[in-house]
């Protein structure tokens, strides 16, 4: 394809090796970029991919992933040693806990100008990749629209003060920030969601999402703070919920033409906020009642919004 992609995602992609509460293990492909870029793919917009992989029967597992989910992955991905997993050791809530083998150092390729570039998790942390994803986003935040996921993992990462810094150094770059209630709590101990996002707010993105798993999310934006119920559904494990509602996010931005006001750092009314939310909830959770990182394709959501899902 010759236009520029719609969205351009970086970060790791790895393997969940994932081990139910019975002992069962099974290999999928995940990493939270990764399930990022599958959901906007399957949604209908145009992702490539900028990773880093091993040259190894794990990488073809996700090569073939992305391939059948309609990302593209940018090439020179195939250069580390290995590639990286997380074993997964799922609770009977459906919850897991998560162990890493990771090493990210992705190939450092000048990617196309997209018109989203998202950016999120271990990558954003660990060196000597953690640099490179610097430098990109620098680089498209002159041209392209920034979103952010910290998606942090505690024990992957250098002290709090240290993590902290090294994401609020990203956020002048970014339009739209998503953390986890999770998230929240281990960068800003103490603070309540409305602190956390008036902070977020104040260095720069336009649009804060904050996700409380089974009670809902807030959206907020300028002044205003809206909570966003959850979806209902049955749980069958959260893996890639967040990451599923990330990616949903953008593309309602997309599908409601709201890119442009939140790139210029328009405050978004509260009626938008809830539209946001509760369109993002509805595919994470389509993502949570299935087991894995599977997040929904377009014409699944054509059944949700004919009520199938309340």
């Amino acid at each position: 394809m010759d236009s520029p992609p719609q969205a351009l995602v970086i970060g790791e992609a790895l393997v969940d090796v994932v081990r139910d509460p019975h002992g069962v293990v099974a290999e999928t492909a995940g990493g939270s970029p990764l399930n990022v870029a599958v959901t906007l793919a399957r949604l209908g917009v145009r992702t490539q991919l900028l990773t880093g992989l091993g040259d190894d029967q794990r990488a073809d597992l996700i090569q073939t992933h992305l391939e059948e989910s309609g990302v593209e992955l940018l090439p020179g991905a195939r250069r580390l040693i290995r590639t990286s997993t997380a074993t997964a050791s799922l609770q009977p809530d459906g919850s897991a806990h998560y162990e890493f083998d990771l090493e990210w150092d992705p190939t450092p390729v000048q990617p196309p100008t997209a018109t989203f570039t998202h950016a999120g998790s271990i990558g954003l942390f660990l060196e000597p990749g953690a640099d490179l994803v610097r430098r990109r986003l620098e680089d498209a935040a002159c041209t392209s629209f920034v979103t952010l996921d910290p998606n942090i993992r505690p024990t992957m990462l250098p002290d709090l003060d240290l993590a902290r810094a090294a994401f609020e150094r990203l956020l002048p770059l970014a339009r739209i920030v998503k953390l986890s209630d999770e998230d929240a709590a281990w960068l800003y101990p103490g603070m309540t969601d409305r602190e956390v996002s008036a902070r977020l707010l104040a260095a720069g993105p336009a649009l804060v999402a904050i996700t409380r798993g089974g009670h809902g999310c807030t959206m907020a934006s300028g002044g205003f703070l809206v909570e966003v119920p959850a979806a209902r559904t049955t749980v069958v494990d959260t893996i890639g919920a967040g990451d599923s509602f990330m990616g949903a996010l953008i593309h309602q931005v997309i599908l409601s033409d709201l890119t442009d006001a939140v790139r210029s750092g328009e405050p978004l009314r509260p009626e938008e906020l809830d539209l946001l939310g509760r369109s993002a909830a509805k595919v994470a959770a389509i993502t949570v009642g299935r087991p894995g990182a599977d997040p929904p394709w377009l014409a699944e959501l054509v059944t949700v919004n004919r009520g199938q899902l309340a």
